[in-house]
């Protein structure tokens, strides 16, 4: 009697541990280790590009399948490349402030995965962007390797309640116009 007691916990004990172990295995939650982001942003007059800092992220996956992530980025981080020195500090003060991406109030803006179609190194995902506390969807391609991914977003900053410079709100900005949408594109390591 006291071995066949004893067998059936040892069964129970397997079976939980089995369980646990595969529900592990099966699905994780990987930190973003590394991460470059450029941002480029058009005029009628040219472009202007550079780069954000990324605070935190996690990809999650089932197995080798991504199913989501979520990633928080450090929008007082902002600086520009394309320019040097007082310009550039000029410029990146601006894109803090408040008529553009206004930094102080909204330090961070998030990225949370709601939709993913596809399979192994190439996605579409669909994501809740939020900027200055204004949350729109996104879509995108994702390229996954075995520990890094990178993909290239189209932003309309007007979705965000920034609209500076739009030529789609103001009249007789001519060459002052700012294009409503601008390119960042990541590239990140986990």
């Amino acid at each position: 009697m006291k071995t066949n007691k004893g067998l059936k916990i040892g069964l129970v004990a397997v079976v939980a541990f089995a369980s646990f172990a595969f529900t592990t295995i099966m699905n994780k939650e990987v930190k973003i280790s590394e991460s470059t982001i450029n941002w480029k942003g058009y005029k009628v007059t040219g472009e202007h590009s550079g780069t954000i800092n990324l605070k935190e992220g996690v990809l999650n996956f089932d197995g080798d399948k991504l199913k989501g992530g979520n990633i928080v980025i450090d929008m007082t981080s902002i600086k520009v490349t394309d320019m040097q020195g007082e310009y550039a500090d000029k410029l990146a003060g601006h894109l803090k402030a408040d008529d553009f991406f206004g930094s102080e109030k909204f330090p961070t803006a998030t990225l949370k995965f709601t939709k993913l179609s596809g399979h192994d190194a190439h996605y579409h995902v669909t994501a809740d962007l939020t900027i200055k506390g204004i949350t729109s969807p996104v879509n995108f391609e994702m390229k996954l390797d075995a520990n890094s991914a990178t993909a290239k977003l189209k932003i309309d900053r007007t979705k965000y309640g920034i609209k500076y410079g739009s030529a789609s709100f103001f009249d007789d900005l001519k060459d002052k116009a700012i294009s409503d949408e601008f390119d960042v594109d990541v590239a990140i390591k986990f």
